[in-house]
């Protein structure tokens, strides 16, 4: 990757790698290995280990109805299938605990914990450490767009997954801790998982913080295993939750390089101004060094405040890198955050990644008895780099499916299938990711670099004069045919010239990739305002279990395609 992979530079040198050295946790290590990571995803496909197999012989009985491989998101499913009485295990590679740095997250998205029971109204209120409000979106040279209640709670991953992890425990799961998942042989009639004793840090992938975890004790019916070193749990369903990185999800990807990708960096850090807002996307500058940042900032604490900043691209040889990414982060921060002295800051977190998206999202399954969830899946918004909003978007949906599909044995990849449905909501964004990624020709490297401003700006405005229904189905990950309708026609009538010069940029074949997924996104519209009426004609009929399961799977994928919930 050359220089921008910062050969023959000397970061150690740099004042800003210094201010990492002193956060706890050596985040500088962890950043290296991650640019490591990056820069081998940019030197194109990559050979991946044959995780799964399939034989041909029965299993015979198995142990578990679910074995549910990854802790951190999987432990949500994990407790409402085992609230619902079937088995359940989790295969964690660390201890299950949540990271301190918090997750953001809107309350209505939340009420899926409670609807489901997963958690006590008062131990969902325990969780969120900050609420806070207005949110901003803001383009260099246009005027803030503010909205309310979108991201705007800071939770608690710590308290949350321990709250889930006693709710586990008391309704009979059963949890694998410091456990890695080494193999997955499917047989007819089950899925063997083997698993080994790990060692590892219970962070995850490209997470450069770490904090001090209050230890859990089993409580209930539940227990917490010391697996051997050969241990084999048996189960009628395994579920990948290991996220982007997963074995399983590589080897279903064979390896392949991702269409787009999200590079983040940041810190969670004291010594700010009191600010009680939030910053959602703002640009601050135009195209710099092959990319168009933006800044992303929240409340953390009691009085602490969480910047980031993050630039789409596509993994080619000549790509920035995240150490390239901090460097921009620090030279960058004091004027974002209008500060006189970077020195006043105290640094607690520091907090890197990147993040893959496919257009042949989500993963589908690629053998009987074996489904990914989360980030695995990649059932989310290529714009989303975090899958904790998306699964709890997703989770009334899928806890539902699975139990459906376990109840009438529903099991084999084309019947899996149905819980990791097309989603033309999420494919029709793809476009969005595109117009802001800055292509490696010098063309669109020297030309205008205010052109992704002008244009985020532009299409935000026109979103906001159209008001909420207009502008919070975009921001929640949730477009709608008739909010981005009318954005675009706005949009194309008020600002022709540049709809003109935008045409051009993206390309034929962008358009004729996106124009489907817009057609497809009018028809699950449609048909989703006849969901009520197709259950109906559906309730008398004499449905086997299995045609029970794919017709409701059916209903609900209209529903959740077109952008509701």
């Amino acid at each position: 990757m050359g220089d921008r992979a910062g050969a023959g530079r000397d970061w150690e040198a740099r004042r800003w790698y210094s201010k990492l050295a002193q956060v706890p946790g050596d985040p500088l290590a962890g950043l290296g290995r991650a640019d490591d990571r990056w820069r081998r995803w940019c030197q194109g496909p990559r050979s991946v280990p044959e995780v799964v197999r399939d034989r041909p012989e029965p299993l015979g009985a198995v142990d578990w109805d679910v074995v549910i491989c990854g802790g951190t998101l999987g432990i949500f499913v994990g407790v409402a299938l085992a609230r619902a009485g079937w088995r359940v295990a989790i295969v964690e590679r660390g201890a299950l605990r949540g990271r301190e740095q918090e997750w953001n997250i809107a309350r209505a998205e939340l009420r899926s914990l409670l609807d489901l029971n997963l958690l006590e109204a008062a131990d969902l209120e325990a969780a969120i450490a900050r609420e806070f409000n207005p949110v901003r979106v803001q383009f260099s040279g246009f005027e803030p767009v503010w909205v309310k209640n979108i991201l705007n709670l800071g939770v608690s991953p710590a308290k949350l997954i321990a709250s889930l992890r006693q709710q586990f425990l008391r309704h009979g799961g059963q949890l694998f801790e410091q456990t890695a998942v080494t193999a997955v042989t499917v047989h007819p009639d089950g899925i063997a998982i083997a698993t080994q004793p790990s060692t590892g840090p219970a962070i995850a992938q490209g997470q450069g913080a770490t904090g001090a975890y209050g230890n859990e004790h089993s409580q209930g019916n539940g227990a917490i295993a010391n697996p051997n070193p050969s241990q084999v749990l048996t189960s009628r369903l395994a579920i990948d939750a290991m996220g982007h990185f997963s074995p399983i999800a590589q080897q279903g990807r064979q390896g392949r390089a991702p269409d787009g990708v999200c590079l983040v960096v940041g810190t969670c850090a004291s010594g700010f101004v009191v600010n009680d807002t939030a910053d959602l996307m703002v640009s601050t500058t135009g195209i710099a060094d092959g990319r168009q940042a933006f800044w992303e900032a929240f409340p953390a604490g009691d009085r602490d405040r969480t910047t980031y900043r993050f630039a789409y691209c596509r993994p080619t040889p000549d790509a920035f890198t995240l150490h390239d990414l901090f460097e921009d982060y620090f030279q960058n921060l004091s004027t974002y955050q209008g500060l006189e002295d970077l020195d006043n800051l105290i640094y607690k977190r520091a907090l890197f990644g990147f993040f893959p998206s496919y257009r042949d999202s989500p993963l589908q399954p690629f053998c009987d008895r074996l489904l990914a969830i989360g980030d695995s899946s990649g059932l989310q918004s290529p714009l989303s780099f975090g899958g904790f909003g998306a699964l709890l978007r997703h989770l009334p949906r899928l806890v539902a499916g699975l139990q459906d599909a376990l109840t009438a044995d529903c099991l084999d990849r084309a019947d899996l299938a149905h819980l990791l449905p097309y989603q033309p909501n999420l494919a029709v964004t793809w476009l969005f990711q595109q117009a802001m990624v800055v292509d490696p020709s010098p063309r669109d490297r020297n030309g205008n670099p205010d052109r992704i401003n002008q244009l985020l700006g532009t299409v935000f405005a026109e979103m906001a004069t159209g008001g909420d229904r207009v502008l919070r189905p975009f921001l929640q990950d949730a477009v709608q045919f008739g909010a981005l309708t009318e954005t675009l026609a706005r949009i194309t009538v008020a600002h022709p010239i540049l709809t003109a010069t935008l045409l051009p940029q993206l390309g034929p074949i962008a358009l004729a990739r996106w124009l489907p997924h817009y057609g497809a996104l009018a028809t699950y519209s449609a048909i989703a305002h006849l969901t009520p009426a197709l259950r109906a004609i559906a309730a008398p009929l004499p449905l086997s279990p299995t045609q029970h399961y794919h017709l409701k799977q059916q209903l609900a994928n209209w529903r959740y395609g077109a952008g509701h919930e």
